[in-house]
């Protein structure tokens, strides 16, 4: 039990309505198996690792043929997971290692993450929630191997694809092309990446755990917008990973063309089906992402993916030549503070195997778990058998692994009917196939394991309220209109360029004046103000009165805002926030997108339409709150609170604290009737929230947030803690906090 402390000692708190506990019916605990490591002396199949020695290979920690990858002289099948490091306290890392490795992995995938590391050019950060060489030391610990792909450029759905704010700064230069500027600057970090991991003895040729490594992402994409230039960086990339003799192997994802002796790997759903092969036979079957479900978009219905079509996929891979497969993500992840791309919710992937909590999320967990034993017990049969397809009837077949004059033989029986059952006769046995589904027989005999038949226990998230956190006495603080400008220009200056990604917030503002005569004489009728926006969103003020909003989407960012407004015939002022909800993360000419207002004009005035775009624009970046650190300690002093009522201002910060909640399960806070804005704990962001942009479901994408651990301390810890935040709420709806 907490016990109850003074207001100064509490978790201060801004926007929000009620603290949850989140649990979990997985009964948490370690199994008395290890699955992890890379294999034991004795495989599951019975046979020793001697069998998968390849002769000439001995001396050379990592390496590969067209069959598979060969770590330190054997043959070895890799489950990876996806665990990225700033999506995750460091407080939890170990956990969820261990629990990914008792989940049947043997090796954990990270992106290095350049704008994380390199804020502001030439000050590097490798502590905290960036500290790489710890999280790849824990991986080491616990015997499992590691997979690093150093981008620079990553995609992931982080803010700027990984690359820094400054690199779109820099004279000349063009993002992921045969450009110098950027190769000098990708050179330089990536050369720093790996001259760290090598000071630690972190590669497998060193003893370390990193066994292979990735260079660029997913160009081939935008590589025909670059035309000549873009083959000529994708060769010179390949040769800059190729330079650093790490002494492991080098991949790129979704690059039909990787010059050799880089890999080309496959990303997506069913590779199994989709990826047309290394473009070289001396190369092995990679799949670098095997998307485990869908990353969510403000104003997405959530997206899933079922335990058996991804089962399904895993076992056709391994089935079809197969050797490694990562799942992406396996740990679902938080995009904390401003680290989403544009318009991604803070919630990552909460359909992985384990949830945005860290909790197994059955059966997906488990039933994967169980097909990696299948896969194993198979080994023999897939290194040392030669492969053969028997039909069995339409979209019904037999992929068998057979050691000539053995009687090693291992089978996996598919229905590819996404629709109908079938029972199909093989070798002397009958076999019930449920739809689209793979049945895997070690023995060419005995049936073990049905992508389709689920086995593992199922769970439910379950989210109870908080006794003790939920009197929470609310203050606020709404922020006025600015008067005082730092910038001036004819024109809207352009949003990025004047925010160089510090904040999501510029003010404009101008003032113009209108007669008697320019105003409609019709009774009741208004003049109309129209904002074209290249995104993401704005907040419209005229003479001092709020007027509306208006904002794009992931998919179309550029909107037009139009509405009635109280225009006078004297001397008119606009203030328009403009808003962002992250930068873009990927496409060709990165350095070249935009945002903020680019039109302003005034609709339905007796003289015409009225064209106020260059008539003079001031600038303000972020806002008050933000600039005065209101969401710390000290910063939450130099305003005043009032207490808190239903104004609808949507610049407005809200205030309380609370005790520590009870229990020890994770702890959840759900934004109910607020609007959009951002949340402090403690003075640490968790995260955008966004509860007024609604699906086509008529419900918020993410509703509950996850504190970071020195938020909401643990009940052997300080206690308490408090909560801050800004947003505003929706039209006509009462924040229910319990007043």
């Amino acid at each position: 039990m907490v016990k109850p402390m003074a207001i100064s000692n509490r978790i201060l708190y801004i926007t929000f309505l009620s603290t949850l506990l989140v649990t979990s019916s997985f009964a948490k605990g370690k199994n008395k198996t290890d699955d992890g490591g890379g294999g034991g002396e004795d495989d599951d199949d019975g046979s020793t690792t001697e069998e998968f020695k390849v002769p000439g290979t001995e001396k050379t920690r990592v390496t590969y043929d067209g069959r598979s990858l060969i770590i330190n002289g054997k043959r070895e099948f890799v489950f990876s997971g996806s665990i990225h490091y700033p999506r995750c306290p460091p407080e939890y890392w170990e956990d969820l290692i261990e629990r990914a490795k008792r989940g049947g992995l043997n090796s954990i995938e990270t992106y290095v993450f350049w704008n994380g590391h390199e804020p502001v050019q030439g000050m590097y950060y490798f502590e905290g929630d960036y500290d790489l060489v710890k999280f790849i030391k824990l991986i080491h610990k616990h015997k499992m191997y590691a997979i690093v792909r150093f981008g620079p450029f990553i995609q992931a759905e982080w803010n700027h694809g990984g690359l820094p704010f400054w690199l779109r700064e820099v004279p000349g230069i063009v993002f992921r092309s045969d450009n110098e500027p950027f190769k000098h600057h990708m050179k330089k970090f990536v050369t720093l990446i790996v001259e760290k991991l090598k000071a630690e003895n972190l590669f497998a040729s060193q003893g370390g755990p990193i066994i292979v490594s990735q260079i660029e992402n997913e160009y081939n994409t935008i590589q025909l917008a670059f035309r000549e230039k873009g083959e000529s960086y994708i060769q010179w990339a390949a040769k800059t990973a190729l330079n650093f003799n790490i002494g492991i192997p080098w991949v790129m994802c979704k690059q039909k063309d990787a010059p050799d002796p880089v890999i080309n790997s496959c990303n997506g759903r069913h590779c199994g089906d989709t990826f047309p092969g290394p473009n070289k036979p001396n190369k092995p079957y990679l799949w670098t992402e095997n998307w485990t479900a869908q990353y969510r978009v403000f104003g997405d219905p959530i997206s899933q993916r079922s335990a058996e079509d991804l089962a399904y996929s895993v076992i056709r891979w391994f089935s079809k030549n197969g050797t490694l497969v990562n799942y992406y993500m396996y740990y679902g992840g938080t995009n904390y503070n401003r680290t989403s791309a544009a318009f991604v919710s803070t919630r990552y992937y909460d359909e992985a195997p384990l949830d945005e909590y860290g909790l197994p999320r059955e059966p997906k967990y488990g039933h994967l778990k169980d097909a990696h034993r299948a896969i194993n017990l198979c080994k023999r049969a897939l290194f040392l058998g030669t492969p053969s397809v028997e039909k069995l009837g339409h979209g019904l077949e037999a992929r068998v692994w057979q050691q000539p004059g053995t009687s090693t033989c291992a089978a996996f029986l598919a229905n590819n009917d996404t629709t109908a059952p079938a029972t199909v006769h093989f070798k002397g046995g009958e076999y019930y196939l449920p739809p689209n589904s793979i049945s895997v027989l070690p023995d060419c005999k005995t049936m073990v394991y049905s992508s389709h038949m689920i086995t593992a226990q199922h769970n439910a998230r379950n989210v109870v309220r908080s006794k003790v956190t939920n009197k929470i006495e609310w203050k606020m603080y709404k922020e006025a209109l600015p008067s005082q400008f730092t910038n001036k220009a004819p024109e809207p200056l352009e949003f990025y360029h004047l925010t160089k990604d510090t904040t999501d917030y510029v003010w404009y503002s101008t003032s113009f004046v209108l007669g008697e005569r320019d105003l409609p004489f019709k009774k009741g009728a208004r003049p109309i103000v129209r904002i074209a926006s290249e995104g993401h969103g704005v907040y419209v003020f005229v003479n001092g009165e709020y007027v509306g909003s208006g904002h794009g989407s992931k998919i179309e960012k550029n909107f037009v805002f139009q509405k009635d407004a109280n225009f006078v015939a004297a001397k008119n002022t606009i203030h328009l926030l403009s808003y962002t909800v992250g930068l873009q993360d990927s496409g060709a000419y990165m350095e070249r997108r935009y945002a903020g207002p680019r039109s302003i004009t005034i609709l339905g005035l007796n003289t015409g339409t009225l064209d106020i775009t260059g008539i003079g624009w001031q600038t303000l970046v972020g806002i008050d709150g933000e600039m005065k650190e209101i969401y710390t300690k000290k910063g939450a002093k130099s305003v005043k609170w009032v207490a808190a009522t239903g104004d609808k201002n949507p610049i407005t910060w809200y205030q309380g604290y609370f005790d520590a909640p009870e229990g020890n399960y994770p702890v959840a806070i759900k934004m109910n009737g607020m609007g959009k804005g951002m949340v402090w704990i403690n003075g640490r962001s968790i995260g955008r929230y966004w509860m007024s942009y609604l699906s086509a479901l008529k419900q918020p994408t993410q509703s509950e947030y996850v504190p970071y651990p020195q938020g909401v301390p643990e009940a052997n810890k300080e206690p308490g803690g408090s909560i801050r935040g800004r947003g505003r709420r929706p039209q006509g709806h009462r924040d229910r906090s319990g007043r």
